[in-house]
């Protein structure tokens, strides 16, 4: 089985990649699930603000990648031969992720801040925010779990500030190549 992460800080197009790949065929694991799960069996509404806080609880409690170990037998459970991994969000996941699938491909995806801030004020999941400011404290707060240095050590890179068309058709044409590469 191939292994293929995700990898952007927040509203970057990760989503829609997973999204495309979905309609490619190759099943998804979203990270995020983990953390929306935990966050309601604590009984907590999915705001960013608890959701980034059980996000953190679960790194202080489990190491900084306790959300990608609890990722790998949802990933193992799936028969493909390609599985997506969406919202990885530091380098202790990669690290994980890389010592247990072998030929674990890591995809990154970037954006400008100004143009991720403008599609949150209209994604409208529950857990954004509209606020320039409260963007740039996400993104600090995923820095330092290390979403930056897995960035920085992607396998691939996608800039994701043009059209939608333009990164589906690039991001079919990558998904595509890595899915073929033995």
């Amino acid at each position: 089985m191939k292994v293929i992460g995700v990898v952007g800080f927040p509203a970057s197009g990760k989503g829609e990649f997973s999204r495309i790949a979905g309609e490619m065929g190759i099943p998804v694991v979203v990270m995020g699930d983990v953390i929306r799960e935990e966050t309601r069996n604590a009984g907590l509404p999915p705001t960013d603000e608890n959701l980034g806080a059980v996000a953190q609880q679960l790194r202080q409690n489990g190491g900084m990648d306790e959300i990608a170990r609890r990722c790998v037998p949802r990933i193992r459970n799936i028969n493909a031969p390609v599985v997506l991994v969406d919202g990885i969000r530091g380098d202790a996941e990669v690290r994980l992720f890389r010592e247990t699938f072998s030929g674990f491909v890591l995809v990154g995806i970037e954006a400008p801040f100004a143009v991720r801030a403008a599609r949150l004020s209209k994604r409208g999941r529950e857990d954004d925010r509209e606020n320039p400011r409260a963007l740039a404290e996400r993104d600090l707060r995923e820095a330092a779990w290390g979403l930056d240095r897995a960035l920085s050590g992607a396998d691939h890179l996608i800039g994701n500030a043009g059209t939608l068309e333009e990164f589906a058709r690039e991001s079919k044409a990558l998904l595509q190549r890595i899915s073929e590469d033995p």
